[in-house]
């Protein structure tokens, strides 16, 4: 978690919420990490994990990072989920749960959906306390700016 945290401040100092995330290899070896980009990159795409599992890809050259492991600060969206599966990730750690738009447990048991022919495993509550600081800190700047 050290890592996605790392570029979740990342993210704070660009003015962009801070989320980031940190993919592993099957031998825990570090594939890639970015952090959210959706403003800067003017791409409602450019969440922490999408980026994530954009620059892994290329790193190894498939679009199919089986055994995987992605750490992330907040818990996914339902797009993030869903890049998840077609990436064949094996499992997820994050770190705060978010009952607003999270998608594999707060609001969507996305790690098991029915129609889909990929499963993952997830892992919540990392560092939680950290992560959801890390968020509210953010957040509350923004309302007192």
């Amino acid at each position: 978690m050290g890592a996605a945290l790392e570029e979740a401040f990342a993210a704070s100092r660009e003015n962009e919420a801070p989320i980031g995330a940190a993919l592993y290899s099957p031998a825990g070896g570090l594939l890639a990490k970015a952090h959210n980009r959706p403003i800067g990159a003017c791409d409602p795409t450019a969440h922490a994990e999408i980026l994530c599992l954009r620059t892994a890809a290329e790193e190894v050259g498939n679009y199919r990072l089986t055994g995987s492991i992605m750490v992330v600060t907040l818990e996914p969206c339902i797009m993030c989920v869903g890049a998840l599966i077609h990436a064949r990730v094996a499992g997820v750690v994050f770190g705060a749960p978010d009952p607003r738009a999270g998608a594999l447990v707060s609001n969507l048991d996305g790690h098991a959906l029915p129609f889909t022919n990929h499963r993952m495993w997830y892992v919540a509550g990392v560092m939680q306390d950290e992560c959801s600081a890390t968020l509210k800190r953010f957040f509350l700047g923004k309302r007192k700016g």
